[in-house]
């Protein structure tokens, strides 16, 4: 089901608020089959940027449409919608497959393996239609590979903007292995973190 935004977005959780860009791990996002390496990295932005197609996006290689983009996020997310604004001229994709807390997929994987979740989509170059999750499967989300098989026909997939709305967790991933660290600490490191004036920080 998609949002086409034909109301109040404040009242129907469409707002900026929800938007999980600032818990993407932007410097681990890679995609399979880009043809800019790194360029993948352009398509995350804020929401109230997602119109911005003057800089960078996210080009498949000439005559294969197909492309694997991998997101891993700062903290575990829950997953509501998810919004794809594509390039015109028939190179927007026009189907996405989900997989969920699943490394290493490659093409072979992803064409064998069973979605979580797959929409076909529709030429969204306003930015006006969002894709709600089966929300029940996209708790605790650590990282989401999305899977676009074909474009509308053209010769490559162009995508500018990827964007997710939902709910992150309080602590960063990082700092909850710290609290299990200190939970079963090793008596001659922890005596040197008191020395040292160590501990743990307050995570805001």
């Amino acid at each position: 089901m998609a949002c086409l935004h034909d109301h109040s977005c404040e009242e129907h959780d469409c707002s900026s608020n929800w938007s999980l860009y600032q818990h993407i791990d932007i410097s681990k996002v890679f995609a399979l089959n880009e043809a800019t390496p790194g360029s993948v990295k352009s398509v995350f932005k804020a929401w109230e940027d997602r119109l911005n197609t003057s800089g960078e996006h996210l080009e498949s290689n000439e005559g294969d449409p197909e492309l694997l983009v991998f997101i891993p996020f700062t903290s575990d997310v829950k997953i509501k919608s998810i919004s794809i604004v594509g390039g015109a001229y028939g190179t927007s994709p026009s189907k996405m497959r989900v997989f969920i807390n699943r490394e290493g997929i490659d093409f072979s994987d992803a064409q064998s393996m069973q979605a979580v979740q797959e929409w076909d989509l529709v030429e969204n170059m306003h930015g006006v239609v969002e894709y709600q999750t089966r929300y029940s499967k996209f708790q605790s989300v650590a990282n989401i590979t999305l899977h676009f098989p074909e474009s509308f026909g053209g010769d490559i997939t162009e995508i500018h903007y990827i964007g997710f709305k939902g709910e992150a967790t309080q602590l960063k991933r990082d700092a909850v292995a710290n609290i299990v660290y200190e939970l079963l600490p090793n008596p001659s490191d922890h005596k040197t973190r008191a020395e040292s004036g160590g501990g743990l920080s307050h995570i805001e």
